[in-house]
């Protein structure tokens, strides 16, 4: 399971005094626990539940990244982007934009979606089907382009 190599990889920054890699699998550990006893979902994640904590912790990290660059804090960026390359070790790779593409006009058509009405039930197939591999809203952002 994902949560046993993430325990394990934090052995080994514990043994070589990583404290980048040590700060980040902690703060993933500890939402992963919190999301675990959130009582919103399974009392174990699995590894597709693991890997939704640690996008949304990588979100974080290019936001807060964002907002340092924005207020001209560059030590602090470069610390949230070097944890934002530990967290994306841990993700499925993404999907280029025409590999997106690509998997939204296959899920269209496989499913008959031609209209603006068949919004709601064709971003749940493309979701599925994206399985968190890219932005929501650029996912969002294709398939209403597509719809219209």
């Amino acid at each position: 399971m994902l949560m046993d190599t993430i325990r394990e990889d934090l052995k080994t920054a514990m043994k070589a005094k990583d404290a980048d890699v040590l700060r980040t699998l902690r703060s993933v550990i500890t939402a992963v626990q919190e999301a675990e006893t959130s009582g919103k979902g399974p009392a174990e994640l699995d590894d597709a539940g693991v890997q939704k904590v640690i996008a949304a912790q990588a979100k974080r990290r290019v936001e807060a990244a964002e907002a340092f660059a924005d207020a001209g804090r560059t030590e602090q960026e470069a610390a949230e982007l070097a944890e934002l390359a530990i967290l994306e070790g841990y993700l499925p790779k993404g999907l280029d934009e025409g590999e997106l593409e690509a998997l939204v006009d296959e899920v269209l058509a496989d499913n008959g979606f031609t209209v603006k009405a068949d919004m709601g039930n064709a971003m749940k197939a493309v979701n599925a089907a994206v399985a968190g591999r890219a932005d929501g809203r650029a996912v969002a952002d294709l398939v209403k382009g597509k719809l219209a």
